[in-house]
């Protein structure tokens, strides 16, 4: 059970890094420093969103509208850690209280 606690934190550690990621390209295409059109920045662009969209859009559903300015990643970041800290944490730390029998 606690390989499985591991995994689950190295995943939700992996979504972060492709959620600064997608953030990082979606300024670098509303800033044109890298071409939308061009092959292989279409087809990463199209897999950062099928990822990262289902999870932001339903947070995005909950706030305000502040004007350009999205926080959505921020919130979807707060939200990971208070998992891989609260959530993942108290149950290992459980796992790790309950003796083990033997029979």
């Amino acid at each position: 059970m606690d390989k499985l606690i591991y995994f689950v934190h190295y995943l939700l550690d992996l979504y972060v890094w492709v959620l600064i990621a997608s953030v990082i390209m979606s300024w670098l295409i509303a800033f044109n420093v890298i071409n939308p059109h061009n092959g292989f920045v279409k087809s990463l662009w199209q897999a950062l969103l099928a990822v990262t969209e289902p999870v932001l859009g339903r947070i995005r559903r909950f706030l305000p509208d502040m004007g350009g300015i999205d926080i959505s990643p921020i919130i979807l970041i707060l939200l990971i850690q208070f998992i891989k800290i609260v959530v993942l944490g108290n149950l290992q730390q459980s796992i790790i209280s309950i003796p083990a029998t033997t029979g």
